[in-house]
């Protein structure tokens, strides 16, 4: 349903709802101020970037978007993807990249394709989240100490060698400002859960650097003044090579996007018991991010922490979101040149405490409980996040989760030759009453049964299983009465069973066969290569077409009272070589 939940939730909206999201849009704005500002230097960009990004990006994702209570604006899943922009092409390169990713994040949403963005795996969601977090916290060392490094490279590595070396000249009142700042961030909470503890650990702070003349660097020192306007929209300027050249990163932009605001607005959902449009949740996402560059801004989506701060705090429709931006822009003009006197040790605080939230490290060490392929997932996502780039973590992450997926599918299909089974002594007596066990198999018949979806990656065990079987039987019934599904390599290896019968002599039979595997067998035409008549709906009719081949007498379908006569008799009807083989 492409429809804003904005349209939808102000056809009953009243004085007393206005109150609540009003409340709640200025308590999320005075939060994310410092956040925006903080997010937008991690990047690579200059501090006002992050602000236009929280004020247009923000007001579009709740004025449009599927869900209720999305905060929208600039996140710290975005910086390692938007320093590595920055620093490989440039603030153009961004803008661009920023667009590109807005209009694919619209034709997935337009396509419907927000129920499929939900399939990502949990392994490679919190490998990414996590790896992130190390990354910021990394980038924040040298701000957070005081130790006065002007440029640090992107890579992880080489990033510690220069912290490293220069840990000897840590800045005793840097450090002072930070560790306030972080004592008032842990403590505040205690005080007042209104007030959000980010933002009074940046007055505090600020004030104190003011009176106390404390020497540390500020946002005036490193970017000089912030301009209290929002600029007007620029085009950049684009060339088909650039626009080649920022193709994967434009795709990582959306698919990461896709994935954050998602993620947040499920969260949200449980928090007020709501249900939440995903495509047009992706349309929303792609509009803001398609405006917020031609503002300056940086890449924007769902903010998990704001968004659950939105909700404590009584918002309950798109109205406090819009809230949240018209007060952002408020304090932007009327306090924007202040910000300038904001100490970099605070903001590498406030992000220091977002890396440790956005580490979730206790989720992290329980999926490392999980079975071994998660493990393996987790860790490989974990390790190229920190060490590689997002971009790649991604895409080894969901190749290896789709792999292990194939493989874990292989090991639940199951492919037995059922009467080597039934020869065997220590069958099980089962209850099922239409089990071959309990039918009587006539000499010369092999029955095999195939459990479990019937795909590429359990062909091979069906080659295995058919390779077992010692001479040449007259007739081979594959029963299928447990497959739901049947692919390409699927159909090619009855194809291959096929060919195999008719050069030994044999019989080919298909029993039980569902509504997908038989259409797909005919758009094969393997049904014409077997024919319809050796097609049947249920054992009982495939094992009387066998007796019909081998001119002995149909028998009766078997009663559920008489397992143990049947067991015998199939016993009794048993080729010599199975009955030896136990």
């Amino acid at each position: 349903m492409l429809v804003p939940k904005s349209l939808t939730t102000l056809k009953s909206y009243d004085r007393s709802q206005f109150a609540g999201d009003a409340v709640a849009g200025v308590i999320v704005g005075i939060v994310a101020l410092p956040l925006a500002i903080a997010f937008a230097i991690a990047s690579g960009v200059t501090p006002d970037r992050g602000l236009y990004t929280a004020i247009v990006a923000g007001f579009l994702i709740s004025a449009l978007g599927g869900s209720r209570v999305q905060i929208g604006g600039p996140t710290g899943a975005f910086v390692v993807i938007v320093y590595g922009i920055v620093q490989r092409y440039g603030l153009d390169g961004l803008t661009v990249a920023t667009l590109m990713a807005g209009v694919i994040l619209v034709i997935l949403g337009l396509a419907r394709l927000g129920a499929a963005i939900k399939f990502i795996p949990h392994p490679v969601v919190v490998g990414f989240t996590s790896g992130i977090a190390v990354i910021i916290f990394s980038s924040q060392v040298s701000d957070l100490l005081g130790l006065g490094i002007t440029k640090l490279p992107a890579e992880f590595i080489p990033k510690w060698q220069i912290l490293g070396r220069h840990f000897a000249s840590v800045d005793g009142a840097t450090v002072g400002i930070a560790v306030t700042a972080l004592v008032i961030m842990i403590f505040w909470p205690r005080v007042s859960r209104r007030i959000p503890g980010p933002f009074v650990a940046l007055i505090v702070t600020t004030a104190m650097v003011r009176a106390l003349h404390v020497p540390v660097d500020t946002i005036g020192n490193r970017f000089g003044t912030i301009s209290a306007s929002l600029p007007h929209p620029v085009l950049p300027h684009v060339t088909f090579d650039r626009l080649t050249q920022l193709i994967m990163p434009a795709f990582t932009i959306a698919l990461l996007g896709a994935v954050e605001s998602l993620l947040s607005a499920v969260v949200a959902d449980g928090m007020i018991g709501g249900r939440h449009r995903s495509n047009m949740e992706l349309v929303a996402q792609g509009v803001a991010n398609i405006a917020s560059p031609l503002f300056g801004g940086i890449p924007a989506t769902g903010a998990i922490a704001r968004t659950a701060t939105n909700v404590k705090n009584g918002g309950r429709t798109p109205v406090a979101g819009m809230i949240h931006a018209l007060t952002l822009l408020l304090i932007t003009l009327a306090f924007g040149r202040w910000a300038a006197l904001i100490p970099m040790p605070t903001l590498a605080a406030i992000l220091v405490v977002v890396s440790y939230h956005m580490s979730e490290w206790r989720t992290f060490r329980s999926e490392l409980t999980a079975p071994k392929s998660d493990v393996v997932v987790l860790l490989a996502t974990f390790s190229l996040t920190v060490l590689v780039d997002l971009t790649v973590a991604i895409e080894v992450g969901m190749v290896l989760a789709a792999f292990l997926f194939m493989h874990r599918m292989a090991e639940v299909t199951n492919v037995s030759m059922v009467t080597r089974e039934i020869a065997d002594e220590g069958w099980d007596d089962s209850d099922d009453p239409n089990a071959v066990r309990y039918r009587v198999v006539p000499d010369g018949v092999e029955v095999f049964e195939i459990s479990g979806p019937f795909f590429f990656g359990a062909a091979e065990q069906f080659r295995d299983t058919l390779g077992a079987v010692a001479g040449k039987p007259k007739v081979l019934i594959v029963r299928m009465r447990d497959v739901p599904v049947i692919d390409a390599t699927g159909i090619h290896a009855l194809h291959d069973l096929a060919k195999r019968a008719r050069k030994d002599g044999s019989l080919l039979l298909l029993s039980d066969v569902h509504a997908q595997p038989m259409f797909a067998l005919v758009r094969s035409e393997m049904l014409a290569e077997i024919g319809e008549q050796n097609l049947f709906g249920n054992i009982d009719d495939a094992l009387n077409r066998a007796r019909d081949h081998l001119g002995l007498t149909h028998v009766a379908r078997p009663s559920r009272a008489t397992p143990t006569v049947a067991r015998e008799a199939t016993k009794a009807a048993m080729p010599q070589r199975i009955r030896d083989h136990g």
